[in-house]
């Protein structure tokens, strides 16, 4: 019933419908309730818990141990002469390690992994921010492929009236109606494609947040993205190589390896430990030695030095292993700065050339819109074709659907860019959020 209960639950939220959502709010939500990251915040907390089981190895250790047995004694010419007494026993034992270079390492490599878990954590959430800001994104480029293609439709449709009022009129032939209609339906194929896609990327949305709005808040218009800030590639090249997350991560990993190897060598030294030990036993003595007097406590106290000598060879090929689990997690480190420095260039020249795109992208539809008019009115007083129009028309959607998609590439870039310096945060998120603005 509680599966069944927690299944409806989930139904009714992810089919839940609001008034608006803005980009900081699908964070929020998704933050709360996406089940990947929600599986990393228990791997973190579960990670925690290997610095207090490996320190556990370096306090005291306390057992107390009870036995109770029936002693029976025959001979062995006969059977017969029985000799039987019964013998309790108790046992405390207290274990206190002084010299164990094996149980030290394994504690240093417990905190570095619980440092790495941290850091772990946080490429989880900063990846949560990108995975909902592209879904945000990609349905905001996907209504924006549907409203255009929509447009361009209406706009067709009435073109393809006038041709064939036109070509009533005799004043134009019938192609100029067969290209229109050709171009219109199209033009639907189009739409109905937009349309399915639209569907997809809400439903990866909705999938990260649990829940399905109607609207989303848009870019304002006019719009001036902003620019990396610093505007320098060295500054960004220099803290990626230094403070990304993933090249942190890749160092935490060969120093906790480092430990291993040292803590692996280690078991070919010896080991000393401070014993105490009391306990009675039920025949007067601890070790079932009779003897006259009452009953006594046994205790004692010393050091106990263990000395490993041979195990097979098992200890020499563990630390063989470990030394090439240490040289892997170095190659892993220089492989994880050559990854972000080039991540960094990526997106530093994603968001630096997609500015300039977009200012071209801009001037390219203001351009193609004056084109549509001229050629509309062109039409009209019979010096273009009907041909002219339409390609006016789809050059415009396209530079229209075009500058949508870089502007949310350069914004997606930017936040990718401040990712692999290990920059991003929810601030990031709500700088981006300010250049929305909800739908009308």
């Amino acid at each position: 019933m509680t599966s069944l209960r927690l299944a409806l639950l989930s139904l009714l939220a992810l089919s839940s419908t609001a008034q608006s959502q803005d980009l900081l709010q699908a964070w929020n939500q998704a933050l709360a309730h996406e089940p990947q990251f929600g599986a990393a915040q228990a791997a973190h907390q579960a990670d925690q818990e290997q610095v207090p089981q490996s320190r556990a190895q370096l306090l005291p250790q306390i057992s107390a141990i009870g036995t109770t047995e029936l002693q029976e004694r025959r001979q062995t010419s006969k059977l017969s002469n029985q000799q039987s007494s019964d013998r309790a026993a108790w046992t405390l034992t207290l274990s206190q390690p002084v010299y164990n270079r094996n149980a030290w390492a394994r504690y240093e490599r417990a905190q570095l992994l619980a440092q790495g878990a941290d850091i772990q954590l946080t490429l989880d959430r900063q990846d949560l921010m990108l995975r909902v800001s592209q879904s945000y994104f990609d349905v905001l480029a996907a209504q924006d492929t549907l409203s255009t293609l929509k447009a361009q439709q209406a706009a067709i449709d009435e073109q393809l009236r006038a041709a064939d009022q036109n070509f009533q009129l005799g004043g134009t032939t019938i192609t100029d109606t067969y290209e229109a209609k050709s171009r219109l339906d199209l033009t639907r194929a189009s739409v109905l494609q937009a349309e399915n896609t639209l569907q997809v990327a809400q439903d990866k949305l909705a999938a990260l947040t649990l829940e399905r709005y109607e609207t989303l808040a848009r870019l304002r218009e006019p719009l001036r993205l902003p620019a990396p800030e610093p505007t320098n590639l060295q500054t960004w090249l220099d803290q990626s190589s230094q403070s990304g997350l993933g090249v942190a991560l890749a160092d935490i990993k060969a120093r906790a390896a480092e430990e291993q190897l040292k803590g692996t060598q280690a078991l070919h030294e010896p080991t000393l430990a401070l014993k105490a030990q009391t306990g009675s036993g039920s025949d007067q003595t601890l070790f079932g030695q009779a003897g006259g007097g009452p009953r006594s406590l046994n205790s004692a106290l010393g050091l106990e030095l263990s000395i490993p000598i041979f195990r097979g060879g098992e200890t020499s090929s563990q630390v063989r292993e470990q030394s090439s689990r240490l040289q892997q997690a170095r190659y892993d480190h220089q492989f994880a700065i050559q990854q972000s420095i080039q991540q960094t260039r990526q997106y530093f020249s994603g968001v630096t050339t997609g500015l300039v795109r977009v200012q071209a992208l801009e001037a390219a539809t203001k351009s193609s819109q004056d084109a549509v008019e001229a050629n509309k009115l062109a039409y009209e007083i019979g010096v273009r074709v009907n041909i002219d129009v339409l390609n006016a028309q789809q050059q415009l959607y396209e530079a229209q659907r075009s500058l949508a998609q870089a502007r949310y590439e350069v914004l997606m870039n930017s936040l990718r860019l401040k990712a692999a310096s290990g920059t991003l945060n929810e601030n990031d998120l709500r700088a981006v959020n300010d250049l929305l603005q909800p739908e009308s």
